[in-house]
């Protein structure tokens, strides 16, 4: 690179910094968003059931009843009601009050003596069927846990299929924050890379001043990577800056290497900016441009990335969809970096297809960048 490139480049370069530094939207979309973000899906945002309404009839009242509905009445997940007839928690179950019955019927005593396996019957409302599977593998394990319990202090074994014992890796808490604030930190680098990336071409069309720019002895390569470079450093500050709060303010573990974490985020930051820069060209408005980075880049990341929904419960042709999908592949680095460590089969290969992606969205930008009027 010789010294009336460099001096170009940082011409340009200082220009977009500029540009970032006058334009209170851009740092807004780096730093203060992400802070709303995280606490609306860290604080406000669960996956956890807590506190389910639950009802509990007891047809025949004894100590082994007692016992099992005191177990639902001190756990967490549940805020258990007792009802005095099946038919009248089956009425409250219909209007929506209870998301679940717990049924222990007139020779429940007389079944669990026998080493019967189900003297219970569980009733779920499955309108919402995410809620309802939830419920009822909850009702499951608390009576497993119990049972448990009075065969110990009885001394006896447990009936033949019942036996519990439970291993849960990387969460073991089970906290629904440490899946969504890793996954949250795709979507903020995707809003900062690929949304604010997508108006800085289009941008210049709005305002009368790419002409300007191509009288220049500006190379279309200086243009871009003038563009990039401020976008690349903005991202990665935000980046650090959400990370950060997901460690020290939300708790979230951090059991993979930095540098890992990092590399992973610059090359993501690169594949964004590249979607970004693909789509400014494209548009030419900065409307147009915003409309369809939120719909092209955003909606996707959040949808069928796997931040929130499983890919593997989705259609088939949805997930093949997925695989051009960046976020897709930086979630389940970030994911296995903040809870598993840093397990590298699974981050060389989601690396090696962001990599096919960035030579994917550059060749567009290529072919879309040219410095002459259209």
């Amino acid at each position: 690179m010789n010294a009336a490139t460099r001096m170009r480049l940082r011409g340009m370069i200082r220009k977009e910094s500029l540009q970032i530094v006058r334009d209170p939207s851009s740092i807004a979309i780096a730093f203060v968003l992400p802070v709303i973000l995280l606490f609306l899906f860290g604080y406000g945002v669960s996956l956890d059931a807590r506190r389910i309404p639950l009802g509990l009839v007891i047809e025949q009242p004894d100590a082994a009843t007692a016992a099992l509905a005191g177990a639902f009445e001190r756990s967490e997940f549940f805020a258990p009601r007792r009802f005095a007839s099946i038919q009248e928690a089956r009425r409250a179950l219909v209007e929506r009050r209870l998301d679940g019955i717990v049924w222990m019927r007139s020779d429940f005593a007389r079944r669990l003596l026998h080493g019967d396996t189900a003297p219970i019957a569980v009733l779920v409302n499955g309108v919402d069927a995410n809620q309802a599977r939830i419920t009822q593998g909850y009702v499951q394990g608390a009576w497993l846990a119990w049972l448990e319990r009075y065969a110990a202090a009885r001394g006896r074994a447990l009936p033949a299929g019942a036996a519990l014992e439970p291993r849960v890796w990387f969460n073991a808490a089970l906290v629904s924050r440490h899946f969504l604030v890793p996954g949250l930190v795709a979507i903020i680098m995707t809003l900062i890379g690929s949304l604010l990336t997508a108006l800085v071409v289009a941008r210049e069309w709005d305002r009368g001043t790419m002409e300007a720019l191509m009288v220049t002895p500006l190379h279309i390569r200086e243009l871009i990577a003038g563009k990039l470079v401020p976008y690349f450093v903005l991202g990665m500050g935000g980046m650090l800056f959400t990370v950060a709060l997901a460690v020290w303010q939300f708790d979230v573990p951090l059991r993979g290497s930095l540098w890992a974490l990092a590399g992973a985020g610059a090359l993501f930051m690169l594949v964004s900016l590249a979607m970004g820069l693909a789509i400014s060209f494209a548009a030419k408005n900065q409307f147009v441009a915003g409309q369809v980075a939120i719909v092209v880049t955003f909606l996707p990341a959040f949808i069928l990335s796997g931040f929130i929904f499983d890919i593997h419960s989705m259609p088939g042709p949805i997930q093949v969809i997925t695989h051009v999908v960046p976020a897709r592949y930086f979630v389940a680095i970030l994911q296995s970096l903040f809870l598993a460590g840093d397990v590298w089969p699974v981050y060389w290969a989601n690396m090696a297809a962001m990599v096919v992606l960035l030579a994917a969205f550059m060749t567009m930008v290529r072919r879309k960048a040219r410095k002459r009027l259209e």
